[in-house]
C-alpha cells in the first residue's frame, strides 16, 4: 500500500539546532509517521519540495512520562527524518509545500 506525501512528512521541526544545520550543512528536518522509512520520506520530500535528496538520517524519539496529579502518562513515541540535500540545490522554504 502507497502512501502519500502529506500522509509521511507530518510538519517541519524548526529549532536552533536544525536552524544551524540548514545554514552549515544544507540540511533539514522533519517529523515523520512512525512506520516510514528513508526511502519513503526521501521519495516524498522530492515530490512535495521539488528538490533533490541526497541522504536521509532517522531518528527514533521514545515518549517522555509525564504526571498530572496522581495519574502517570507518556507523551507519543516520535519519528525525525534529517534529509540532507544535494550540493546546488535550492534551500526548502517549509511555505512552499502548503
Amino acid at each position: 500500500m502507497k502512501k502519500e506525501a502529506k500522509e509521511i512528512i507530518l510538519r517541519p521541526l524548526i529549532t536552533e539546532k536544525v536552524t544551524r544545520l540548514k545554514g552549515m550543512n544544507h540540511e533539514v528536518c522533519f517529523e515523520v509517521a512512525p512506520r516510514a522509512n528513508k526511502i519513503e520520506v526521501k521519495r516524498a520530500v522530492e515530490e512535495l519540495f521539488k528538490t533533490n535528496v541526497e541522504s536521509v538520517t532517522i531518528v527514533k524519539l521514545k515518549g517522555k512520562v509525564k504526571r498530572l496529579g496522581r495519574s502517570l502518562g507518556r507523551t507519543k513515541d516520535r519519528k525525525k527524518a534529517y534529509v540532507k540535500l544535494k550540493k546546488g540545490e535550492k534551500m526548502i522554504e517549509y511555505f512552499e509545500a502548503i
